[in-house]
């Protein structure tokens, strides 16, 4: 989040890409911001050859090393540093890596398809992540915003929204088709397929929440 206006979708001042390994993107949004961050990639190790295959050289590789071909570790030399402990994910380890590097607005790619599992897993982790850094996780339909407290959200008419509460606490929206006043939600559908009005909507939740907003047709 970056001020109380979180900008649209794929447009924050972003410091550094995190690349993971699920489907590779090819929505125009999440390409430009890995053209925009070439120079400050930080991939997990099973996406490495995938991204080298698409041109890119990744500042840093990170992982546990099991997922990665002898060539592509041949390529990376010492930018490829192997995480052998077993507690996080290569997700996790690539994020803590990055803010071990100093940076604190993330943008994660990768993070979704392949296996449903992998994609609840690793959408569920931006509420872990947000404790560290603001971090924006974008797919090739739209970005994934974790959130707490009070938050406004630049849109536009009709773009499709979904708020999913990650703790039973009291939500609020404003400014979209169906709005929600002080409810406690426990199901993660109950503030989904929702839609904007206008050019700001607004999320307040004392517990801490995850908002989908789809790109710009």
């Amino acid at each position: 989040m970056y001020g109380n206006i979180i900008v649209r979708p794929g447009c924050a001042p972003f410091e550094a890409l995190v690349l993971a390994d699920g489907n590779f993107p090819t929505h125009p949004v999440p390409l430009a911001i890995m053209a925009r961050l070439r120079d400050h990639l930080l991939c997990c190790d099973g996406a490495a050859d995938a991204l080298m295959s698409a041109g890119f050289m990744p500042e840093v590789v990170v992982g546990d090393g099991d997922s990665i071909s002898p060539q592509a570790r041949e390529r990376l030399g010492n930018r490829l540093v192997v995480l052998r402990e077993q507690e996080n994910n290569d997700l996790t380890k690539t994020v803590h890596y990055a803010v071990a590097q100093g940076y604190r607005r993330l943008c994660i790619l990768g993070a979704t398809g392949k296996r449903e599992d992998h994609t609840l897993g690793n959408i569920s982790l931006l509420a872990d992540y947000m404790d560290m850094a603001d971090v924006e996780m974008c797919t090739d339909h739209g970005a994934l915003t974790p959130v707490t407290g009070d938050a406004a959200f630049e849109s536009y008419p009709g773009q499709q929204i979904s708020v999913f509460c990650l703790e039973p606490l009291p939500l609020t929206l404003h400014g979209l088709r169906w709005p929600v006043t002080n409810r406690t939600l426990t199901r993660w559908w109950q503030a989904s397929l929702n839609e904007a009005t206008g050019n700001i909507f607004r999320v307040e939740t004392a517990g801490k929440a995850i908002v989908f907003r789809e790109y710009p047709s």
